[in-house]
């Protein structure tokens, strides 16, 4: 079997751009760039007056330190450079709001926005003062060393369960939707006990009795990351108009938060970063390259996602290919 050189350049798609492309920043008078404009951006009501807004984190040089988030063209809230999430109050039952976020550096340059995200409060709950019962058993295990997974049996409310709050200690570090029983929190420490807690939250801001605590250590030191791959990774080779291209294909892993980057590696050495320009895909993901005019060359390919706290997840696992070989 031969092997070839992969193409040092490869064409950015419809759907995903490569961090070689022009992403549509300017250079500043001294000739550097601001940073890139925050990924994944989430917002989901958390009551009739409140949006929980979350997005990915941005890796830039010089550092980000701090996120500013925006309803409309109104800046509500400044987030420290740890942060990637912020629960925006103070807003109007059964209304529509549009947010964005940008960021900012240590030279104080600000990213562009980010793609605008719509969400809509419930309706206002006249005379409401009951909580929702307490989340039924709560339940963890770590995930790798850097991520915990949690479930938890679901509350009742006199009238909905709107979203569920998840408390590390006593400090809320992220809200879900009041139909999502089950969470991903990433960002952890490797080798650390944690201890969470769940509480649900109805349309009037009535918050239930925390469930019971969930204690965990994640794994000391690095491992392998397979709690955070990508699953079910397919790579083929596949020839049109006289060329052969590498067709992959994989579920994103499961963190709560979207992803929206990936870099995939070929024949052990970094090939390209894809960056979905527009909403990433929640399902299977795929994405096709050129690699060669040559039949009979072997390659292996493998991928990983940057998770929404800004680290990189674990590889999938590697796959190997043969142009000219059917599938």
């Amino acid at each position: 079997m031969r092997r070839a050189t992969v193409p040092a350049v490869l064409t950015c798609g419809m759907l995903l751009t490569l961090t070689s492309c022009a992403l549509g920043a300017t250079e500043d008078a001294g000739g550097e760039r601001p940073p890139g404009a925050p990924a994944g951006v989430t917002a989901e009501a958390g009551s009739a007056t409140s949006v929980h807004v979350m997005w990915n984190q941005v890796s830039a040089s010089p550092p980000i330190t701090e996120y500013e988030v925006y309803r409309g063209g109104d800046k509500v809230d400044e987030v420290p450079a740890d942060d990637h999430m912020v629960d925006v109050t103070r807003l109007k039952p059964s209304t529509t709001y549009v947010f964005t976020v940008r960021a900012r550096d240590a030279e104080g340059r600000l990213s562009a926005p980010s793609r605008q995200v719509k969400a809509t409060t419930p309706a206002a709950v006249a005379a409401d003062d009951s909580p929702p019962t307490r989340p039924g058993k709560t339940t963890g295990r770590a995930a790798g060393n850097r991520a915990a997974q949690l479930a938890w049996g679901a509350s009742k409310d006199n009238k909905d369960v709107v979203s569920y709050d998840i408390y590390q200690g006593d400090t809320k570090i992220h809200s879900v939707s009041g139909n999502q029983t089950a969470a991903v929190v990433t960002g952890l420490r490797p080798g650390q006990r944690y201890s969470f807690t769940i509480r649900a939250r109805d349309a009037a801001d009535n918050l239930s009795p925390a469930g019971n605590a969930v204690a965990l250590t994640t794994a000391p030191g690095a491992d392998d990351g397979r709690d955070t791959a990508p699953a079910d990774f397919r790579a083929t080779t596949v020839r049109a108009d006289g060329a052969f291209n590498i067709e992959l294909s994989w579920m994103p892993p499961p963190v709560d938060g979207v992803i929206s980057e990936y870099q995939i590696q070929l024949d052990g050495q970094p090939a390209t970063t894809l960056v979905w320009g527009g909403n990433a895909p929640e399902g299977r993901a795929t994405y096709s390259f050129y690699i060669s005019r040559e039949s009979g060359e072997t390659h292996k390919v493998r991928l990983r996602a940057k998770l929404p706290d800004g680290t990189w997840g674990g590889y999938s696992a590697e796959r190997t290919v043969t142009t000219g070989e059917k599938g």
